[in-house]
């Protein structure tokens, strides 16, 4: 890791950039366009504004904004200030919306009015008028007479901006809100050090530059968009393309225009692309690498990203607490490294796999992932207990996946430590079984869950989504998998999905679909 990037401030890195190469362009998000320069005046003149509107130093900002210029903006301004950026995922409902604000304790909320089908003015204004905290509404393409907007305060040139001290291994520089799938969303107080430092060492893995473009369609306010988007972007001085609402063909249209070289994402949007039916008439030649992340990855997937689309894709893993990037594949592994396994620790972090007691565990045995790095958070706001659950006092943090560790070093996911099917006292991973089904050339998705069975415990569904011109069937999707994997771990049932419920991220979101299905198949279930 370069020295010279070691533990700085989210702001004094993108001040590092804009002394050497101010009119690089920094970013376009189909909007506008915008140089090194200009994101650094705009920050500092919004960081000003809010200052004069009594912002200080640790107070918490929400940013409910999809892939725009602004959020880029606000971002920088928030570390500037020395103040704690709370993003929301422009998808959440009022309730969600309520809870985070009051957790988190925001003082201002950035917005706009309507997006994707979600009313967020609607939502916020509702919120102002009941969380005590939340003190300042400001509208962001959208005014209205009731609150400040985005571009008032941005145009303020006049205003005067104080620094305040900012210690990057001590101070928060955001709140990122886990999924809350086992209870109330959990937010994760990310230092500058933590992002700052994960940042620059993932984009020193990828061997980044000045002379790369980040495709960055992952969502900003998720920590793969927050981390190695934006801030990786910022630490090597390259630019980036933003994308605010996802489809294959336009991703495509804009690898091509903008000759993007470093694209990440989650499986799900490189299927789409390599699927699409005119994916063969786009110039992908600037493709160089990316990261993908999230979600298992079929073997053939990463073979035609390489291959086809000509990308040497890197597979990585990590976590909100984790700022995220943990592990990573190199260019040096081959197509099943990088589909089978997550790769290896980045440097300077540590990973070891433990038993239900916190002891490790001899390599090759399954057990929870347990990590050190400099990406680990400070904590979860206020939530003491649940802290001291994850985080040791020997700073090693619980991930709650469950991992194994080959006799490389590389680290093979198996699943979610609460997702774990136990069936007649038999122990079933669901990733293992969803891995062999990708290997079904008609498979585009799949999902295994369990559900209630009062003769086995739980009982196992797998549940696919099938490419378009696909004409098999579960009987046939039954005995594919019947011939690949020991008996005990052969679904109980497949079902054929159109859709799934998917988080916002591109996951798929197991704890609705299990819902789903036990309402669906609620006369079937024993």
């Amino acid at each position: 890791m370069k020295e010279k990037m070691d533990h700085l401030s989210v702001s004094e890195l993108l001040e590092s950039v804009c002394q050497t190469a101010p009119g690089h362009e920094v970013l376009f998000d189909g909007y506008s366009r915008m140089s090194y320069k200009d994101l650094r005046e705009q920050s500092y003149s919004l960081a000003a504004s809010l200052q004069e509107m009594g912002i200080r130093q640790g107070d918490k900002i929400a940013v409910c904004l999809p892939n725009w210029n602004e959020f880029i903006v606000i971002y920088f301004a928030v570390a500037h200030m020395g103040a704690v950026i709370v993003p929301f995922n422009i998808r959440y409902r009022i309730n969600e919306v309520e809870y985070i604000l009051r957790n988190s304790e925001a003082k201002a909320a950035f917005l706009t009015n309507e997006f994707d089908g979600v009313n967020h003015l609607e939502q916020f204004t509702k919120a102002y008028q009941g969380v005590d905290t939340l003190k300042e509404l400001i509208t962001v393409r959208h005014s209205t007479d009731a609150f400040v907007s985005y571009e008032q305060l941005v145009q303020k040139k006049e205003s005067h901006f104080t620094p305040p001290i900012i210690l990057p291994k001590e101070d928060v520089f955001s709140i990122l809100y886990t999924s809350g799938s086992t209870g109330p969303p959990k937010g994760a107080m990310l230092t500058h050090a933590n992002v700052v430092d994960t940042a620059v060492i993932t984009a020193e893995q990828m061997e980044c530059t000045a002379e790369d473009v980040f495709f960055v369609a992952v969502p900003v306010f998720h920590v793969f968009g927050m981390v190695p988007s934006i801030l990786s972007t910022i630490s090597v001085g390259a630019r980036m393309v933003l994308l605010d609402h996802y489809k294959a063909k336009k991703s495509l249209e804009l690898i091509e225009s903008e000759k993007i070289t470093v694209k990440h994402g989650v499986p799900t949007m490189f299927i789409l692309e390599l699927n699409h039916e005119d994916f063969s008439k786009y110039d992908l030649s600037s493709l160089r690498t990316g990261i993908i992340a999230a979600a298992p990855c079929p073997v053939e997937i990463v073979k035609r990203i390489r291959h086809t689309m000509g990308c040497e894709i890197m597979v990585a893993y990590g976590l909100s607490e984790t700022s995220p990037t943990l592990t990573m594949t190199s260019f040096d592994d081959s197509d099943l490294v990088r589909a089978e396994t997550v790769g290896k620790a980045l440097p300077g972090a540590e990973i070891k796999i433990v038993d239900d007691n916190r002891n490790e565990v001899m390599n090759g045995e399954v057990g929870e992932i347990a990590c050190r790095s400099f990406g680990v958070m400070k904590g979860y706001c206020h939530m003491r207990e649940q802290t001291k659950e994850a985080l040791d006092e020997n700073g090693w943090f619980y991930t709650g996946d469950l991992g194994t560790i080959d006799p490389e070093g590389n680290l093979r996911i198996v699943g979610r430590k609460k997702e774990m099917i136990i069936r007649g006292g038999y122990n079933i991973y669901p990733r293992e079984v969803e891995e062999v089904f990708y290997k079904h050339p008609d498979v585009l998705e799949v999902a295994v869950v369990g559900l209630p069975d009062t003769v086995l415990g739980e009982i196992t569904c797998a549940c696919i989504k099938l490419k378009a011109d696909s004409k098999t069937s579960e009987l046939r999707l039954l005995q594919f998998i019947k011939n690949e994997i020991s008996d005990y771990k052969v679904p109980d049932k497949i079902i054929l999905m159109d859709e799934f419920p998917m988080t916002a991220s591109g996951k798929i979101r197991k704890i609705s679909l299990q819902e789903q299905l036990a309402e669906s198949l609620q006369g079937e279930l024993r």
